[in-house]
């Protein structure tokens, strides 16, 4: 494959005319990529300069060691032939180099191999940013049908899914959530019972400190704050979950198998967070108040009673079922957002990272986007 030559030096090229139609490239030294390779530039400014030129070939008897350096000239050279037509004469160079030619032209790089970059104009991009927005809504739409389909098939007795996998999910989204939630609720409890202390002491209002806390807790905050807790604890539990069993093809042996992802994955989870998140809102709901009354015995001095009894006589059944009725819109954005987000991850673990993220933050985005909406709803119908 080389010839050795104590007296070789660092590559060298030199183009000639060697007969009227034939232009002959001399190659000498040792082609190698660590030896300062030189390019095709003088063969092509040689061939501009002769337009008599219908063949280019090689002299290499003084061609020392070369390694894929060389094969990487030559092909270049055979792209300036082709592209001007001209005959491109290997039988002079190494049988080795011939025949890495050979096998380099054996496979034809792909069309879209080499990538041309460039900068788009305004048009072109305001387009990419439509043709994606209408591809991942139109997925979107699709997965919001087949878990519409899925939750259908649980209302009507066909649901596919183990019951011990939705009592698992349920002690996961419920028991085990207690922790952070109780932890929450309560600062939340304490902050607003302390904003709300400073601010309505200074009018002898001390005693509507227990209104403001029960009705925020109640109303708002209770079913607001457990939602985003579950969406960052237990949505993204949900998307990693699914986003890795996608990467290792865990969903497409569920299908080879008959088994619709959907029904076995998807539903027990969506109705695990549908049926834990309002026992969780309450819960949450009474811890806050239980918060607010340190704050309002400890700084205000009011008594036990008098702050219970103030809470009872603000709080109404209207306004404990529209934070019930919000928690359940929240859990179904949180386990929907969430189980939609895993099935479309991606293969490989950086997909399920972006998956896993991508939940939480359409999550807790839908979650306001939805709050909003109640408010406004709530405000019209002078609830």
């Amino acid at each position: 494959m080389t010839k050795s030559d104590s007296n070789i030096s660092s590559a060298r090229l030199a183009v000639r005319q060697a007969a009227s139609d034939t232009l002959l490239v001399v190659l000498a030294g040792e082609w190698k990529t660590r030896s300062g390779l030189t390019d095709v530039a003088a063969v092509r400014d040689a061939l501009r300069e002769s337009t008599a030129v219908k063949t280019v070939s090689f002299n290499t008897t003084e061609l020392g060691e070369w390694n894929s350096g060389l094969i990487a000239f030559l092909l270049k050279c055979e792209e300036l032939c082709q592209e001007q037509n001209l005959a491109f004469d290997r039988s002079s160079l190494p049988g080795g180099a011939q025949r890495l030619m050979k096998l380099a032209e054996a496979v034809p790089a792909k069309a879209d191999a080499h990538r041309v970059t460039g900068n788009a104009g305004l048009v072109e991009r305001v387009g990419l940013v439509w043709l994606d927005l209408a591809s991942k809504t139109r997925e979107n739409v699709w997965l919001l049908g087949e878990c519409a389909i899925a939750i259908g098939n649980l209302l009507r007795g066909r649901a596919a899914f183990r019951r011990r996998d939705a009592l698992v999910l349920v002690q996961q989204c419920g028991a085990e959530a207690l922790g952070i939630v109780t932890l929450i609720a309560f600062l939340m409890g304490l902050i607003m019972a302390f904003v709300g202390s400073v601010q309505l002491a200074q009018f002898g209002a001390s005693i509507y400190v227990a209104d403001m806390v029960a009705i925020a807790m109640v109303r708002e905050i209770g079913c607001l704050m457990t939602a985003v807790i579950l969406c960052g604890r237990t949505g993204a539990a949900f998307a990693a979950q699914l986003g890795t069993m996608k990467a290792n093809q865990e969903l497409d042996a569920f299908t080879t198998f008959g088994i619709a992802p959907m029904d076995f994955l998807v539903t027990p989870r969506v109705v695990a967070l549908f049926l834990m998140i309002p026992l969780l809102t309450v819960f949450a709901d009474l811890v806050g108040i239980v918060g607010g009354s340190l704050v309002a015995m400890s700084m205000l001095h009011l008594s036990a009673l008098e702050y219970w009894q103030e809470t009872l006589r603000a709080l109404t059944l209207t306004q404990f079922s529209t934070g019930i009725i919000k928690s359940l819109a929240f859990g179904l954005i949180v386990a929907v957002t969430a189980c939609l987000r895993g099935m479309q991850c991606g293969s490989n673990a950086e997909a399920v990272g972006r998956a896993t993220t991508s939940a939480v933050v359409t999550g807790i985005t839908w979650i306001i986007i939805a709050d909003a909406i109640f408010a406004v709803v709530l405000n019209a119908l002078d609830i």
